[in-house]
């Protein structure tokens, strides 16, 4: 009865073709880009306008159901995982860019603006959103302030945080608020830091200020080719070493090359074990100057191949072989599991050298792609999911691959987030009062969990 009173009502906010409850509908929405993990909504809800959102919440906290809020589904760790018996808030048609002041430098845009589409309406001022994660082209400014998104470019310019000036939101009640607003300064505690990132714990994000950056003068973009992935981990050392800051160093293995190249045609040397991708950007003559000393660097690492983009096409070939890594080591693998532990950028190295000698003790295959700039391993751990012991133990080697991390000083993940996948890892890293203050805070905001329950923090509803 509860539920035919719920979906009354949701009929006074959605006209059918927006309100999804047949099976063929939901299974579209049973998970994200994390496969591996798969629930059937209660139901899916499109909405159109913030007024929608906000209405949907109100009604959900009324009967208690849960609710989850989606983009673009692109999340690796089952961070937009529908609940059993709650809903899914699909805000891909949010997606309206509100202004662009190119006077103040900022954008404000509704939370189903895909990340891509910031930067071509900042074009024309010469401006651009820097947070490039690899699937900018689909993912939303949403998901991307949910869990504080990175990118190939994060080295020097930050996480979505650092971007991220005002919030408005929803809270899981319903009540509509206001965090931060259009400048960089701001007086008393840093409650848009605490949002973002918060994985969606806090209710949903409608609309987001954004910090714009001047576009770069110039682009100096350098591939190397070493005989082992250690060696171009100790490359990533020697540069920062030499004072210089790229905007972005990546490292691929030659599982992940091979992958790139048979999808995608980047180009790259194929008889490499590592490829490092370092780029350099700002004022022109800066640019040249640190570009002389990069290659002295590479030169110095013992890099057996060294390759210069001489135009914006070269550029853009060797960063689409990148950026296509995850979804091109598909015709390689049945299925694959992504973490993305981060580890003290000097120890790359021996993070390299250990998750090889765990590949080879599990029998298991893993391509590595990360952001070599800031310690941010993306080791994808190829397995047939077909069969449920290979997704054991590939589980039970991305546990090993995370413990790892923690021991060499890092952290668990660097922007995909804690989801469903990470919560058993989350005890390792944090102590019981650690989690239990987190909890609290989440409490204030959230007492019944039903904004994204059981992601990031242990569930009290589920446990109970």
């Amino acid at each position: 009865m509860a539920n035919k009173d719920f979906f009354a009502r949701l009929h006074t906010i959605y006209p059918q073709d927006r309100l999804l409850t047949n099976k063929g509908q939901l299974i579209t929405y049973q998970s994200d880009a994390s496969t591996s993990y798969q629930v059937i909504p209660l139901a899916v809800v499109l909405p159109e306008t913030q007024e929608e959102v906000i209405n949907t919440v109100k009604v959900c906290h009324e009967f208690r159901i849960p609710f989850v809020a989606r983009g673009s589904g692109t999340s690796l760790s089952g961070g937009s995982l529908p609940v059993s018996g709650g809903i899914v808030i699909a805000m891909n048609r949010l997606n309206k860019i509100i202004n662009v002041n190119a006077e103040n430098r900022i954008a404000v845009v509704e939370a189903g603006v895909v990340n891509i589409d910031v930067s071509l309406a900042a074009a024309s001022h010469g401006l651009y959103y820097a947070p490039d994660p690899s699937s900018q082209l689909i993912c939303t400014i949403g998901g991307n302030l949910a869990f504080n998104s990175g990118g190939a470019h994060c080295l020097k310019y930050g996480m979505t945080s650092n971007h991220i000036l005002g919030i408005k939101a929803v809270l899981p009640d319903g009540e509509v608020i206001n965090l931060g607003g259009e400048s960089l300064e701001n007086v008393g505690p840093d409650l848009v830091g605490m949002y973002v990132g918060s994985e969606g714990l806090f209710g949903i994000a409608l609309e987001v200020t954004l910090r714009l950056l001047p576009k770069p003068e110039a682009f100096r973009t350098v591939l190397a080719a070493f005989n082992s992935v250690e060696a171009a981990g100790e490359a990533v050392s020697m540069v920062i070493a030499a004072g210089l800051l790229p905007a972005a160093m990546e490292i691929m293995d030659n599982l992940a090359i091979q992958a790139a190249e048979a999808s995608v045609q980047a180009g790259y040397p194929l008889d490499a074990v590592g490829l490092l991708i370092v780029e350099l950007d700002g004022e022109t003559s800066i640019v040249e100057s640190d570009f002389e000393a990069l290659l002295d660097v590479i030169e110095e690492s013992g890099a057996y191949e060294i390759r210069v983009a001489e135009d914006s096409e070269q550029r853009a070939n060797i960063w689409k072989g990148r950026k296509s890594a995850f979804s091109a080591v598909g015709r390689i693998s049945q299925d694959y599991l992504v973490q993305d532990g981060v580890v003290p950028r000097s120890l790359l190295s021996k993070a390299l050298r250990e998750i090889g000698d765990l590949a080879s003790e599990y029998g298991i295959k893993v391509a590595n792609v990360f952001h070599a700039g800031d310690g941010n391993l993306h080791p994808l751990i190829l397995f047939d999911g077909r069969d449920m012991e290979n997704l054991e133990k590939a589980e039970n080697l991305a546990g090993e691959i995370l413990q790892m991390c923690i021991e060499l000083g890092g952290s668990i993940t660097g922007e995909h987030g804690i989801g469903v996948e990470k919560l058993k890892y989350l005890p390792v890293m944090f102590s019981d009062l650690d989690i239990g203050m987190m909890q609290a805070i989440r409490e204030k905001f959230d007492p019944f969990e039903l904004s994204n329950q059981g992601k990031m923090l242990p569930s009290k509803m589920i446990s109970d």
